[in-house]
């Protein structure tokens, strides 16, 4: 399933809204730049929502852990939110869970931040 993104923001971070397969594909480098231009502009917090996301291969772990990098980078964050029970398990296995921060969903997300 082709990857479609969108992007949305208020006062308290950026939104990366994710839909399909995140494999790190063509798509990619795009959403790494997206995190650029959101640190170029001066934002320091973003937030990727995996609630449409159904599957993640081994690039697009390696695709989130380069933007998460590049945000803490200059002292930003990035946070996880409405992963699937199957991407939930990956995060797990691959003990992302361990080193993002997952929110059930983007108003729990803004509820607590």
């Amino acid at each position: 399933m082709k990857l479609n993104y969108s992007q949305d923001r208020d006062d308290k971070a950026h939104y990366l809204l994710i839909e399909g397969d995140l494999i790190g594909d063509e798509v990619g480098p795009k959403l790494v730049e997206i995190v650029s231009d959101v640190i170029q502009a001066g934002g320091s917090t973003f937030v990727i929502d995996l609630s449409k996301v159904r599957y993640i291969s081994s690039s697009g772990i390696g695709l989130l852990i380069t933007m998460l990098t590049k945000m803490r980078n200059v002292g930003g964050e990035v946070f996880l939110t409405a992963p699937s029970d199957h991407v939930k398990k990956l995060l797990i296995i691959t003990k992302l869970n361990n080193i993002f921060s997952v929110f059930d969903s983007i108003e729990d997300f803004r509820n607590k931040n």
